[in-house]
């Protein structure tokens, strides 16, 4: 088999061919066709996560430790089965979920793999997609996704799985309620997408490229603002009428969490999914004074995973624009991610993989 691996950090990645793996007991050997690209991949390829103040959380410390192959969006063909595996043939298309737990925790049982302290987790923790074989350890995490572009339906693992599970921690919206949705790239797109097949309207994209502010408005943010404006809390206020009860950060960045919380009004909420790094200082009685809720989600399990391709398959969601490039532009896309160039998401083509 080949994957492109992270032999050192923020190096480009390197083709390698490597033993095919034979699957054993329940695994599943999935054939990758499609692998999209993830902006938390950059942070796992830099080798760490800013936490502010000049601190890092290193990925070696979590197991991460060069050579690996990432890519956690990936859509595939059933290859081969292990001799007690069940739920799926040889020729399946399947999403593959790549967020898996060790399965013994209260986590997992509970049906939150993506919560697992031990997990597996598929491009993080485990060889992933950035390889044209992927090793399941149960057919259960595969989805099929029967009527969907491939190339589209290997972005719901990661980029519209994150975005569903952080819409579902909103509070009950009413007509007059605003949402926020904090960076306009793929994973921001498909925050609307949901949200507007969802049935919610007032929808306000906050970003700094123009270009991505224009692409949220024509697929279905009632407002867009420039977050670099140095009124943006008060043009916050003003675009939703100070009815803002619900952000969703796709950055992740001090400037981006002050932005929702400042322009909230009483009983706002919100929930950070994106990873770009940094701290905040929050005096707390206003936590209190004003009821704010502010939280985290980590990506999504597979009942979240299950409920979205089936609201794809629904026609009810508008697909997020997908930009298909073969597995040698695959450090150029990582490049132009990190430098914010990629407008949707970008798929890589496994099957024109070549070490």
């Amino acid at each position: 088999m080949i994957s492109y691996d992270v032999i050192e950090h923020g190096k480009p990645l390197q083709a390698r061919l490597r033993e095919t793996p034979m699957p054993q007991g329940r695994e599943v050997l999935v054939r990758i066709t499609r692998s999209g690209i993830c902006h938390s991949d950059l942070h796992i390829w830099d080798g760490y996560f800013d936490l502010g103040g000049g601190n890092r959380a290193y990925v070696r410390d979590r197991g991460c430790v060069p050579p690996f192959t990432m890519g956690h969006e990936p859509f595939g063909v059933v290859e081969a089965l292990g001799p007690e595996a069940s739920g799926v043939k040889i020729g399946d298309r399947r999403i593959v979920y790549p967020w898996i737990g060790c399965g013994r925790c209260a986590s997992c049982e509970a049906g939150q793999d993506n919560y697992c302290m031990a997990g597996r987790f598929l491009g993080v923790l485990a060889p992933g997609a950035y390889g044209d074989r992927v090793l399941v350890p149960d057919a259960k995490y595969l989805v099929d996704a029967e009527g969907l572009d491939e190339a589209y339906a290997a972005t719901l693992a990661c980029s519209g799985l994150t975005a569903y599970s952080a819409i579902g921690k909103l509070p009950e919206l009413t007509g007059r309620d605003w949402v926020a949705v904090l960076g306009c790239g793929g994973l921001g797109m498909a925050t609307i997408a949901i949200l507007r097949a969802r049935g919610v309207e007032n929808i306000v994209a906050c970003d700094i490229d123009a270009g991505k502010l224009a692409e949220a408005m024509a697929h279905g943010a009632r407002a867009s603002l420039d977050t670099r404006l140095p009124d943006a809390v008060a043009q916050l206020k003003a675009i939703t009428g100070d009815n803002l009860i619900g952000a969703i950060d796709l950055v992740g960045m001090p400037a981006t969490a002050q932005l929702a919380i400042g322009a909230f009004r009483k009983g706002g909420r919100y929930v950070m999914c994106g990873l770009y790094g940094g701290q905040i200082t929050l005096p707390m009685p206003p936590l209190a004074q004003r009821a704010l809720t502010i939280g985290g989600s980590y990506v999504g399990n597979l009942q979240e995973l299950r409920e979205l391709v089936a609201l794809a398959q629904s026609g009810k969601l508008r697909r997020t624009p997908v930009e298909v490039r073969p597995a040698s532009e695959i450090n150029r896309s990582l490049d132009e991610l990190k430098a914010g160039k990629v407008l949707g998401r970008v798929v890589i083509d496994m099957e024109t993989a070549a070490p």
